[in-house]
């Protein structure tokens, strides 16, 4: 029986996660989950080369080890709030005398909706297919097959900072590893927590990382738009670190067994000892105080999501709420605070399992873990790609011809 190997590589600004995960029986069964703190990186871009490699290395070391042909095909996750993204549209006459449309129609249109300005510092990495339209009817997923004199579609197109792509990829081929994809952050968590019902309704996916918060919305299937915000989690501990004068390592622990997102819910009365956290620290401080800090800075990524949300015109009108994933939603009190910012509903994001097979091991504390979503997110991506999953979003720029672009 043969079998296939491919890696989900999320190098975040604090953590690494990688899934591997084989094709084999024609199912993505799960192999192994790796997660390592991350260093050498600033809001999702490689400052130090060296540091980001010192932090890699042991992650495909391991890796290595399961199967030599994982590192080979890694897809591996972009998310600098430097992305750009556009509207286009592309038009072109069907070629055939009989009308109907064939393979080589829909490229060529797709071919088309690409050719828009970017500048020679910036790569394409997505040309996402919304809807094709035949002979001025719209709303068409699929036009194989169909009749018709003239195909368009429209896009959106999302272009990276080219030096940003190529330091990533690089530390990946440093480590011994090789791309296989390179996809854009906030698309990858919606591949793994969003259901076709959701993204039907109408549904906004935000990924609070440690460095910067993603954001992608749906609607009738379809990708209304993305976005990436230079703020996140580990703006958060800076606060309290300079709000209660406690040291960066201090701030995020006590965040993580004290904080709260919703002040008005914590008892005025509870005090922590800070001496806990940091030796040197001395006192006791509110409880609330520490919710205060952390509500505040919350309140300000979540002003620029809804912000984002009225540009798209989609503020306060998604039926399926606001879906979170990431570190930095494991924050109690979170999802309340997101109904009374946004006014949507709100759930802490999962991997959907159905798509892949745990047999032989035991990867539930993962898949339950929202901070693991776009890594398994890759996976699927990468097995869309590949052909072994099933696809749930038209990429008109195939991510495998994207690689030659960064080769020299």
């Amino acid at each position: 029986m043969t079998s296939r190997w491919i890696t989900g590589l999320d190098i975040g600004t604090t953590t690494i996660k990688a899934v591997v995960a084989e094709h084999s029986g024609g199912k993505l069964g799960l192999r192994a989950v790796f997660r390592q703190p991350a260093l050498g990186l600033r809001k999702g871009a490689v400052v130090d080369l060296a540091e980001c490699l010192q932090a890699l290395g042991p992650v495909l070391h391991e890796i290595k080890k399961i199967s030599k042909s994982a590192v080979k095909n890694i897809y591996l996750s972009i998310g600098t709030p430097q992305a750009k993204i556009q509207h286009s549209k592309g038009i072109v006459a069907v070629s055939r005398a009989d009308t109907e449309i064939y393979q080589d129609d829909v490229e060529r249109v797709i071919k088309a909706s690409q050719a828009v300005n970017v500048p020679p510092n910036r790569t394409i990495v997505h040309n996402v297919t919304r809807e094709f339209i035949v002979d001025g009817v719209g709303d068409v997923l699929d036009p194989l097959g169909l009749s018709g004199s003239r195909l368009e579609v429209n896009s959106l197109i999302i272009d990276v900072f080219t030096p940003h792509a190529k330091s990533l990829m690089r530390v990946v081929e440093l480590a011994g590893g090789e791309i296989g994809g390179l996809v854009f952050g906030p698309l990858v968590g919606s591949r793994a927590a969003l259901s076709k019902n959701q993204k039907d309704l109408g549904v906004a996916l935000v990924d609070i990382g440690g460095g910067t918060t993603g954001l992608s919305v749906y609607e009738e299937n379809k990708l209304v738009g993305v976005a990436k915000f230079p703020i996140g989690g580990g703006h958060i501990s800076n606060d309290l670190a300079i709000g209660l004068k406690i040291p960066v390592g201090a701030a995020e622990s006590l965040k993580v067994h004290y904080g709260y997102a919703l002040a008005k819910e914590v008892p005025s009365k509870e005090a922590v000892e800070l001496k806990k956290f940091s030796p040197d620290a001395k006192g006791a401080v509110s409880r609330r105080f520490i919710a205060e800090i952390i509500e505040s800075r919350l309140a300000e990524i979540f002003e620029l999501v809804n912000n984002e949300l009225k540009l798209m015109g989609k503020a306060a009108q998604l039926p399926g709420g606001v879906v979170l994933v990431g570190g930095g939603s494991k924050l109690p009190g979170l999802t309340e605070l997101v109904k009374q910012e946004l006014k949507l509903s709100s759930q802490i994001g999962f991997s959907i399992q159905n798509e892949l097979s745990a047999e032989g091991g035991s990867f539930s504390e993962f898949l339950e873990d929202p901070e693991f979503v776009n890594a398994f997110g890759l996976a699927l991506w990468g097995g869309d790609e590949e052909g072994w999953t099933k696809q749930t979003m038209k990429d008109g720029f195939g991510i495998r011809n994207l690689i030659r672009y960064f080769l020299p």
